[in-house]
């Protein structure tokens, strides 16, 4: 959705895949260091869990579904849990769609971080929303990973997380395993649900194509022999690249300076 095309192409392999811009939708997940978000992310792509432990600095995914003949993207910033470079962090949230925020159980201050994120997407959001006039809901989940760990390791009650959501009916709260895959599913489902997205885009609603397939997949006639009665496909891009920062600030800048406005031109404060 970075640019003003009507269509957006993505690239991979030998096939080339247009996704209209109306239909693309970028997901942000952010939490603290050693929560799960790439578990879950992982979960959300490829169904698998890792157990070896990696710092993540940023990843980028993208991941395109043909619903009922009906091409839709959906990339995903998987964000660090150090958060380097603030400006970098605030340009995320203002250029996400849907926010899924993620803390560990049995660690409290990873608790207290996702309630400083919540915050700070709230206020930037609400900046932008001001400067656009845009009244589009904010589609959030708040999410307790590692509730496979005993009880006694718990360090956040449940009350707790449901207090943060009780006043926003587009934000849910959900505790869930990534190593268990529990409640991961019915995670997505809401959240795409709050998003007013098609509910295939969920990872147990769809059948998981390989890109060989990419050539046809956006055909509206597509259909693999196997799955007749099935109409929803994903497929992940393998070479997708995360969209360049100036991409990122252009985007905004035309959210903000719409051509033909005749109202001064401000700007949303990124750093």
């Amino acid at each position: 959705f970075q640019d003003q095309a009507m269509m957006k192409t993505m690239s991979g392999g030998n096939c080339t895949l247009n996704v209209p811009a109306k239909n693309s939708y970028r997901m942000v997940v952010l939490g603290a260091s050693r929560v799960g978000k790439s578990s879950i992310v992982s979960r959300f792509l490829n169904g698998r869990f890792e157990d070896q432990y990696t710092p993540t600095i940023e990843d980028f995914h993208r991941k395109v579904y043909n619903i009922r003949g009906d091409m839709y993207q959906l990339d995903i910033l998987d964000t660090s849990g150090n958060h380097p470079f603030p400006a970098m962090r605030r340009l995320s949230i203002l250029t996400g769609d849907v926010f899924i925020l993620v803390f560990s159980l049995d660690n409290r201050e990873s608790f207290d971080e996702v309630k400083r994120l919540q915050k700070q997407i709230l206020e930037v959001k609400s900046c932008l929303k001001n400067k656009t006039k845009e009244t589009a809901d904010l589609p959030m989940v708040i999410c307790g990973n590692k509730n496979d760990h005993s009880e006694i390791f718990r360090k956040v009650r449940s009350d707790e997380g449901e207090n943060l959501v009780s006043s926003d009916e587009n934000c849910a709260y959900f505790e869930v395993s990534a190593k268990k895959n529990t409640n991961v599913d019915e995670m997505f489902y809401v959240l795409f649900s709050m998003a007013k997205l098609p509910h295939e885009m969920s990872p147990a609603l769809h059948r998981k194509i390989s890109i060989q397939y990419g050539d046809t997949f956006q055909q509206k006639s597509f259909r693999m022999r196997r799955v007749k009665d099935m109409d929803a496909y994903g497929m992940i891009s393998p070479f997708a690249r995360r969209p360049s920062v100036n991409s990122d600030l252009k985007y905004i800048k035309s959210k903000v300076l719409r051509e033909g406005q005749s109202r001064e031109r401000e700007k949303c404060t990124i750093q």
